[in-house]
């Protein structure tokens, strides 16, 4: 696991059930809230600044997802995408990246084509079972609840970028 993590040069992540914990909320009005951990952001923002890319490949759109990655400065989103491997293979063919330098966070049987690509495979506490025998590893904590963060901490120390990047908070 720790030789897969040293490679790693860009996370992709699904949304719900991973940066969310699944739910889907329509008002009265039908206007859609998704939950979203501000532990996982930070961790993220901590990626960018190690100098790690950051993308989603969502199989639902959203406005509420454009919103946060905007919100996050995350530039490769990918929605709507029923087949997640299409726009996978994009972003390799886009950044000259290969397998193993991509990590990515899935949840659900829709997630298992890319995860079976990627050098580093990971899912939340709560994905469905059947996710389990394709990931390096399934983070203690459930989708939209720090799951995304447990990821992030591992590839900041497993690179030797943890000191760096928090070094403004323990001073």
């Amino acid at each position: 696991m720790e030789e897969r993590l040293k490679k790693i040069k860009l996370l992709l992540l699904d949304i719900d059930g991973v940066m969310t914990d699944g739910r889907i909320i329509f008002d009265s009005n039908g206007v859609e809230s998704k939950f979203f951990n501000v532990k996982d952001g930070h961790g993220i923002k901590m990626l960018q600044r190690a100098g790690i890319e950051v993308g989603i490949i969502s199989g639902r759109a959203s406005i509420v997802v454009t919103n946060r990655a905007a919100e996050l400065g995350i530039d490769r989103v990918f929605q709507k995408s029923l087949d997640k491997l299409t726009p996978y293979l994009k972003i390799l063919a886009d950044t000259g990246l290969a397998d193993e330098q991509v990590a990515f966070m899935g949840d659900d049987v829709i997630d298992i084509p890319v995860m079976r690509r990627v050098g580093f495979a990971a899912a939340p506490a709560d994905a469905v079972e059947d996710v389990f025998p394709y990931v390096h590893f399934v983070a203690r904590n459930r989708g939209g609840w720090g799951a995304v963060r447990e990821i992030c901490d591992l590839i900041l120390k497993q690179q030797g970028a943890w000191e760096s990047v928090t070094a403004r908070y323990f001073g």
